[in-house]
């Protein structure tokens, strides 16, 4: 099978060559001239993928009409890239052609609305839209070691064509309908993870850190169930799982963030540092407009955008966070019927 991937980052040539090693001719596609060139000619990217070696199966090209005819098309560029990205594919799909959405994020241009949507929005025409997420760091993916990730989509076709075609003997894949929960989970573990870097680089411990991952998934369900999800995806690849590996990862640039900004390093210096796309900095932006009409609780969305966007003080941060009113531990706890 003939498949496109948008985007030369790391994970979109991580699952370049996890296609190709099963047999797919896979065309990468760059907006850099010079990274094409340089993937050509090396065939590796030292900076993203050390010690990876890309297989004859994958060519590149700076021609987006690689993905004429491809049964499969791969967007894999930064959030903020996807927008643009498909609105540039648009021209070049037909009906039937399945978009396979690795961007994590929001389209923060447009309302803070799923990536999914903007896809849809974008190429405007009958091309289902699956999300494959989950623990998934490229670095490892690339070097064949054992992954397990989520195909969502409305489109039970579409998902299950993804899981048939995309799956290797190290990776593999699961569906489900549910991608709105699917695509918060991706996005929103990012937050939650420069909240525990936040944590470590301020001195905590490893208490501070669950409970910031296990309230964490609170706030994501939480918002997932507003927006049409199901709370019971949040528990799997796509919420604990993407959640775990990203907070507790060498590889997570997300909790690296977070590590010099509760070490003390202002928060665009950290960025700076950091040198590459940090989503979580935006996904705080994106959720705290998402939520604020809302009358969630969302008391760790609420701090981390606190502290990123608003540049409050660490110290009282934390102080309010944890001096907040009692209560149950799950929403439906507090019905006062359920009680003995």
């Amino acid at each position: 099978m003939n498949i496109a991937v948008m985007g030369s980052g790391g994970w979109g040539l991580a699952m370049a060559k996890c296609m190709a090693e099963k047999g797919h001719s896979v065309a990468v596609w760059s907006h850099k001239p010079e990274t094409t060139a340089m993937l050509r000619r090396d065939r590796c990217n030292p900076k993203l993928l050390r010690g990876v070696t890309l297989p004859a199966g994958i060519s590149f090209t700076d021609d987006p009409g690689c993905a004429r005819g491809c049964p499969i098309v791969v967007i894999a560029v930064p959030s903020f890239a996807v927008c643009e990205t498909a609105r540039e594919l648009s021209r070049h799909l037909e009906d039937g052609q399945v978009l396979v959405l690795l961007s994590k994020g929001f389209d923060l241009d447009h309302g803070c609305c799923l990536l999914s949507d903007t896809v849809a929005r974008e190429v405007g025409r009958a091309c289902p839209v699956v999300a494959l997420t989950g623990p998934s760091h490229a670095e490892e993916v690339s070097r064949g070691i054992p992954t397990a990730v989520l195909a969502a989509s409305p489109s039970r076709e579409a998902a299950e064509l993804v899981q048939r075609e995309l799956s290797t003997d190290y990776l593999r894949i699961y569906t489900s309908p549910d991608i709105v929960s699917a695509e918060l989970g991706g996005a929103m573990k990012n937050i939650m993870a420069v909240a525990v870097g936040i944590s470590d680089g301020y001195g905590f411990g490893d208490n501070t850190k669950a409970m910031l991952m296990t309230r964490g998934i609170a706030e994501m369900a939480r918002l997932g169930q507003e927006l049409g999800g199901d709370a019971r995806t949040f528990s799997g690849l796509s919420g604990v799982g993407d959640l775990i590996v990203t907070c507790i990862s060498q590889h997570s640039r997300n909790r690296r963030f977070g590590l010099l900004v509760g070490g003390g390093m202002p928060v665009e210096q950290a960025l700076e540092q950091v040198g590459a796309v940090v989503e979580g900095y935006f996904a705080t932006r994106a959720v705290h407009q998402l939520t604020a009409d809302k009358g969630l609780d969302m008391p760790i969305c609420q701090a981390m955008y606190h502290i990123l966007m608003e540049h409050a003080p660490l110290d009282g941060v934390i102080t309010a966070l944890l001096g907040r009113v009692s209560r149950a531990e799950h929403d439906a706890y507090e019905a006062a019927e359920l009680w003995k």
